[in-house]
């Protein structure tokens, strides 16, 4: 069976809150539709076809995590405390360099962190306006509605952790429409928006779906929404509902959740590139080798690959041995902090997350160039290993097809566990069944507990800033970078958001 929704081009992908033009959302194989170039919005919509591309348009921004340069993984695994920018110099990437020192402002900020998740929304809006009136079966009407719903709560999610102070737009914005005058809303205010809109979608949406399922793999299930649901929960401090959405989606720890959802046996296995939508994966990225990305494409948001894998490899990488890893050569950014290695290096955990370069240099096993940051460890979770590069048209560098996911199972379980504020049975049986996975012995749970696993579990998947704002942290934990607090929670809204319109900017910038 063809994969409908990952093998379509689209063609009704709506690029800012009134114009279209053409994006792609790719698997290994991409059936092509013809562009036909500009048309009226007002006689799209006619049909279930019609809407499904519209539905895959809004998926195509989750590639934000991990497309392009600009990918909010590497950006803020460089502000966090267990990495730095790293890079070819401190003034390549300037977004990133100045995130990672906290000389960051609205100019150096890069604007797609903004524009990119409110080009997501405006096409949920589009959709969820307009297909009432396509003929489909108004199950599969409900289905996508509430699709668009849980993937616009996620990008209003993510604006709210980046930028706290935002916009809250719920319909299609016209040339008639006065953007301008749209202020700022509370940020209360959109977590209770994003909030309903999930509950009042997950009926709507299938009870979960097989990885086996090829047709419909990576699209939003009951599962999924609910996890979505639960973290946001837990960022606006509803615990109690947070800890009953996770507990949905956990089920017993260790065991099969309802969902279908478990523990894999190997945490290794999790970064191999050919083990895709395992049973832990419940929001994942997919990315492909097919679209053919080359360098016109960068920075314009078109980027198939996943560009985490070139932007964290050494540089100048040389095997000299076969015993060393077979990988290409990268950007260097990201390496790792010295604490980091040293709170990672006896847990079974650290060979799969860091590439000890240092060590492999001194047993004359490879070569590398150090570059900006460089510390000799190196991010291995997603490094560009030699047989995933692309020998297809376009710049190998832009087409790895490393899948990533944005919320896997032992994150979950630490979720629930740390809304269950660290205590009682079932956290301490949440804890284990993490641990116990890599063979590491129980430990009494308590908070503190939990937010060191979550550290050696997730390292450099990009959740360890988040984290320590949320935890209050940030401005101990990162006071030598220049993190300074009631200002760097938030980041700086762009400085072209704020001209000629009713936006504030963030306090202290």
């Amino acid at each position: 069976m063809k994969n409908r929704f990952y093998k379509a081009i689209v063609v009704i992908a709506l690029t800012s809150g009134v114009g279209f033009s053409s994006v792609s959302c790719g698997d290994e194989f991409i059936e092509d539709v013809q562009n036909k170039g500009a048309f009226d919005s007002n006689n799209y919509f006619q049909n279930e076809e019609q809407s499904f591309s519209a539905l895959v348009s809004v998926y195509d921004l989750l590639r934000k995590y991990s497309g392009g340069f600009e990918n909010t993984v590497t950006f803020f695994n460089a502000a966090s405390d267990d990495f730095y920018s790293g890079g070819g110099s401190p003034t390549d990437g300037t977004g990133i360099q100045s995130f990672s020192n906290y000389s960051i402002d609205q100019i150096t900020v890069p604007k797609t962190y903004w524009n990119d998740f409110y080009q997501g929304i405006a096409r949920a809006n589009l959709l969820i306006q307009r297909i009432p009136d396509a003929k489909m079966n108004d199950q599969t009407r409900k289905r996508f509605i509430a699709e668009a719903k849980t993937l616009r709560a996620l990008y209003y999610f993510e604006l709210l952790k980046m930028f706290g102070n935002i916009p809250l737009i719920l319909q299609p914005i016209t040339a008639a429409d006065d953007y301008y005058n749209i202020p700022q809303a509370e940020p209360q205010k959109v977590y209770e928006q994003i909030e309903s809109d999930i509950l009042t979608s997950i009926n709507d949406l299938p009870l979960s779906i097989a990885p086996t399922n090829k047709a419909e793999v990576g699209r939003i299930s009951q599962g999924t929404a609910r996890a979505i649901l639960g973290k946001i929960y837990l960022y606006n401090n509803k615990k109690d509902l947070a800890a009953a959405q996770f507990a949905e989606v956990n089920g017993t720890p260790g065991q099969v959740s309802q969902y279908g959802y478990k523990l894999i046996a190997n945490y290794n296995d999790l970064w191999r590139t050919d083990n895709k939508f395992t049973t832990e994966s419940i929001l994942e990225v997919m990315h492909t080798n097919k679209g053919n990305s080359d360098w016109g494409f960068w920075g314009q948001g078109k980027d198939e690959g996943n560009s985490i894998c070139i932007m964290i490899g050494p540089r100048g990488y040389d095997r000299l041995k076969t015993t060393a890893p077979d990988i290409v050569s990268g950007w260097a950014f990201n390496t790792a902090t010295e604490d980091l290695y040293n709170f990672l290096k006896d847990d079974p955990r650290v060979n799969a997350t860091i590439l000890n370069a240092k060590q492999l240099t001194a047993n004359a096993e490879i070569k590398y160039s150090p570059a900006h940051n460089d510390t000799g460890y190196f991010l291995n979770k997603y490094l560009p290993r030699r047989d995933e590069v692309s020998n297809l048209p376009g710049a190998p560098e832009l087409n790895y097809s490393r899948n990533y996911i944005v919320i896997r199972l032992a994150d979950t379980y630490l979720m629930e566990a740390e809304a269950l504020n660290g205590s009682g049975a079932r956290a301490q049986a949440l804890l284990d069944a993490v641990r116990g996975r890599v063979g590491l012995a129980s430990i009494p749970v308590t908070l503190q507990a939990i937010k060191d696993e979550r550290r050696r579990e997730l390292a450099g998947e990009g959740h360890r800033w988040f984290d320590l704002v949320r935890w209050g942290e940030a401005p101990s934990k990162l006071a030598l970078r220049g993190f300074k607090p009631n200002k760097n929670e938030l980041l700086p809204i762009p400085y072209n958001e704020l001209l000629n319109t009713k936006i504030k900017q963030n306090p202290g910038y």
